[in-house]
């Protein structure tokens, strides 16, 4: 990718974000964080990830398609603060990030395997004191 891409994509993320913040904070619920955003090399389309917070699944599958069907409106939007920064606005496709939820998982796991041995080592000391 080059400078000019990356800053593109600097600036898409930045304000796809603004945009959610501002104009949208109370449709999308649970909360919606734009993570990363990645441009073609000809600018034509604009990849940006986003991370729903939610307690179900099911909750945060709802709000990403949520955020989904407003695509067109949320790009209009970005059009209006870009336009004197870039020659053509980027077409945008959003797709659910879950790598928050997945640091989520694997730190349960970590906590689970942490309590396990500590268990263990706790049966482990009973049986040599019910030796002595």
């Amino acid at each position: 990718m080059s400078i000019y891409t990356e800053r593109v994509a600097e600036l898409v993320q930045r304000e796809v974000a603004r945009i959610l913040q501002r104009d949208y904070s109370d449709q999308l619920q649970p909360m919606v964080t734009i993570t990363r955003a990645r441009v073609t090399g000809d600018l034509s389309i604009a990849y940006v990830y986003a991370s729903v917070m939610g307690d179900t699944s099911e909750e945060r599958e709802a709000t990403f398609r949520q955020l989904k069907a407003l695509t067109d409106d949320i790009r209009e939007k970005l059009a209006s603060r870009i336009r004197h920064e870039v020659r053509e606005i980027p077409e945008l496709k959003f797709f659910h990030d879950e790598s928050l939820e997945e640091a989520k998982r694997m730190e349960n796991l970590f906590d689970r395997i942490r309590a396990e041995r500590e268990r263990r080592l706790g049966d482990a000391d009973d049986a040599s004191e019910d030796v002595e």
